[in-house]
């Protein structure tokens, strides 16, 4: 069933504004089999310009029933329904907040007819929901307000679904006949992991996603290449576990994946990363640094995914350090390096520098490579408004995950803890947490 929504606001901030009318049309796929429209009482003023855009007043709105007042409404109308909305997403994102303010948490799968207008029906110059109407034949009543907006949307739904019964744009020809195809619309769009089985239960393929939506149907659609039409047809069912957050959506798939090997997973089993940083220590006492390709024959201090991405790295940290860059395998002339000729490099290659003197700028360099070695807490979002998770390091380790309730643990680091999970520390999910905390994607960040 599909809840097909428009709403009338006091402007276009989820976060500032407020709804001043609302439409439900209930539609099963050839009719509709329910509605509900109300004006709702902003608690603020309307601006003039949205009177003039809308036809919606002060003087219509003072005696609706506030929102609170019609949440339930709302609630009970809406549910085991699809969200649909023309930009969904505008839609969707007001109704959340003003459930927010009161302390619930309104969750349902979503469709935009806009995205799926723009797959299905290409080739329109615009994709407003007044120029689509035009350019399909369809009549709006009473534009720009939530009813007339609500009964077009409806008619373009239908139009879609007349192309496309699934209404993912996924090709249904290939599939595993065993594939429930309903999945495709309840999947969220959040962060997680998500796993394709075969029809015996054996995992085919784990992937993580900011959008497990979005990623799932990419796979679903994606019709090119022997090997990504061997995995389409022989997926049978599709799971999936939302994270809230990225990082431990990365943390997760690096586990699952090392401990559950998938076949279609070749190229992730063993590491993402080939290549690594690794030191030795010369005849001469100067510690020298090297990037190889990993070995079982000793630990890297840093990891990468490509030889070009090491010596890239190991450049900035010579600049940074003042390293010498033979010393560092990026110079193999003979005499000194080229950063010695313009004062960067102090004398290592030449016996010019000492090596007590040297060695300490490298160990400044290996350090700055390693998590930080005190404790922490990564927090981060939860699985949904109430909720956050949190990682765990100890002494440079990594420890595991969890999510806790801040209402009911507050501060109380013993309290977060107590919800963490154990997992292995490895050299993947080192540079995972490394790089998460270089490029500051994390929300808070408890050190103790």
């Amino acid at each position: 069933m599909y809840a097909v929504i428009d709403i009338e606001t006091t402007g276009g901030s989820a976060l500032h504004e407020k709804i001043t009318e609302i439409a439900i049309y209930l539609f099963d796929g050839e009719k509709v089999t329910g509605e509900y429209v109300t004006l709702v009482n902003p608690e603020k003023s309307i601006p003039p310009f949205i009177t003039r855009l809308t036809g919606i007043s002060d003087e219509m709105v003072i005696n609706a029933p506030k929102f609170y007042e019609v949440a339930r409404d709302i609630v009970e109308f809406t549910e085991g329904c699809i969200f649909v909305g023309h930009n969904v997403l505008f839609d969707y994102g007001f109704v959340r907040q003003e459930f927010k303010m009161l302390g619930y948490n309104y969750k349902r799968p979503v469709l935009c007819t806009v995205k799926l207008s723009r797959k299905l029906m290409p080739g329109f110059r615009s994709y407003s929901l007044g120029n689509l109407c035009n350019s399909l034949g369809i009549t709006i009543e009473d534009r720009h307000r939530a009813a007339g907006d609500a009964k077009a949307t409806v008619e373009v739904l239908n139009r879609l679904l007349n192309i496309d019964p699934s209404l993912n744009g996924v090709p249904l020809d290939g599939l595993h006949p065993a594939l429930d195809k309903d999945i495709f619309t309840s999947l969220p769009s959040t962060a997680g992991v998500y796993y394709f089985q075969d029809e015996n239960g054996n995992l085919l393929y784990i992937g993580k996603s900011r959008d497990l939506r979005s990623r799932v149907l990419s796979h679903i659609s994606n019709t090119n290449g022997s090997r990504s039409l061997e995995l389409r047809s022989r997926i049978a069912s599709i799971s999936y576990e939302e994270t809230g957050s990225e990082l431990i959506a990365l943390l997760l798939e690096s586990d699952e994946i090392k401990k559950n090997t998938p076949p279609f997973n070749r190229a992730q089993r063993r590491t993402l990363y080939k290549y690594g940083v690794y030191s030795f220590n010369s005849q001469a006492g100067y510690i020298n640094l090297q990037v190889a390709k990993l070995s079982s024959s000793g630990e890297p201090h840093y990891v990468f995914t490509s030889f070009e991405e090491a010596s890239a790295f190991m450049t900035n940290l010579c600049r940074r350090y003042s390293l010498c860059q033979k010393l560092c395998g990026l110079y193999h002339n003979q005499g000194a390096c080229f950063y010695h000729s313009v004062g960067q490099c102090r004398g290592a290659c030449t016996g010019d520098e000492k090596p007590d003197d040297y060695n300490r700028r490298v160990e400044s360099a290996l350090g700055s490579m390693k998590l930080p070695g005190e404790n922490m807490l990564i927090i981060d979002r939860g699985r949904d408004d109430e909720e956050k998770s949190a990682v765990l390091v100890e002494k440079g380790r990594y420890i595991g995950f969890g999510w806790f309730n801040p209402e009911y643990t507050g501060n109380d680091l013993s309290a977060i803890r107590e919800c963490i999970h154990p997992y292995s520390d490895n050299r993947d999910t080192q540079q995972i947490i490394r790089s998460h905390l270089k490029n500051k994607k994390i929300h808070k960040l408890i050190r103790f």
